[in-house]
């Protein structure tokens, strides 16, 4: 065995090590879970057993349309999240240049993050109506503050140097903004969102529980209502890919970073 094959081994090792270790684990718990309930550990008609979620998988993409109504979460999820980064970012840019309103808005804002945010929706209801806006907007209140929080704490993070730098060389306004504090914050701005879409998941579910009859959160709060608790794992693990998937196109978008802005 040459010392080039070894090095290959070990890189492969070490890209693929902890997925293979995370799924071993997780089949090890899917594992344990199956033999408590089956013990009788564990009360089978509040928690089933893995082999029964996996079996009402095949109801709710035959029975409940799953694809469309996952799409219809997604996209009223996204559309939050789209708004709160946009709202978020230039809220927090807003309050970065004017340090007064900063001073005396930025703990409400830091108060709304934990706010129940979700006992707002009868405003809502009253304003859009019973409609796919309600639950946008009950989303994008609940996913805001992280993000108007991380985009201030970017901008006051960056380093002074940077910004005397770009002041030297008599970079313009714009210059300034995506030569400077743009690189210097993306980091703050993307774990912001990604905390704010987060939230907007949860805010959008919750809402879809109340006010919808086709989303996500309906079929849960449904399959609750009929003690149907199969079914509700199953849409409970659907809901973790759309995190999940939330989760990792804000990853990927953080990644296109590296492309120089000209």
């Amino acid at each position: 065995m040459t010392s080039t094959t070894t090095v290959v081994r070990a890189s492969a090792l070490t890209r693929l090590g902890p997925a293979a270790l995370g799924v071993a684990t997780l089949l090890l718990l899917l594992i344990a879970i199956e033999v408590l309930i089956r013990a009788g550990f564990i009360n089978n008609y509040i928690v089933p057993t893995p082999i029964q979620v996996a079996a009402a998988f095949e109801r709710i993409i035959v029975d409940e349309d799953i694809g469309s109504r996952f799409l219809l979460t997604f996209t009223e999820a996204f559309t939050a999240g789209a708004m709160i980064t946009v709202v978020g970012v230039l809220a927090g840019v807003l309050l970065y240049r004017f340090d007064l309103l900063r001073r005396a808005t930025e703990t409400w804002v830091a108060a709304l993050a934990s706010a129940p945010t979700v006992l707002m929706y009868p405003l809502f209801l009253v304003i859009f109506g019973r409609s796919a806006w309600t639950i946008i907007m009950m989303g994008f209140v609940a996913g805001l503050p992280p993000v108007i929080l991380k985009t201030i704490e970017g901008l006051v993070t960056t380093r002074r140097v940077l910004v005397d730098v770009g002041r030297s060389f008599r970079a313009n306004t714009w210059q300034m903004a995506t030569k400077i504090y743009l690189p210097a914050m993306r980091h703050p701005i993307i774990n912001g969102v990604r905390l704010g879409l987060g939230v907007a998941i949860i805010g959008t579910l919750l809402a879809e529980t109340k006010l919808s009859n086709s989303g996500i959160g309906f079929l849960i709060i449904q399959a609750y209502t009929l003690f149907d608790m199969p079914r509700m794992y199953a849409m409970l693990i659907v809901v973790f890919v759309l995190a999940i998937g939330a989760n990792a196109l804000v990853g990927w978008v953080g990644r296109l970073d590296r492309v120089k802005v000209r």
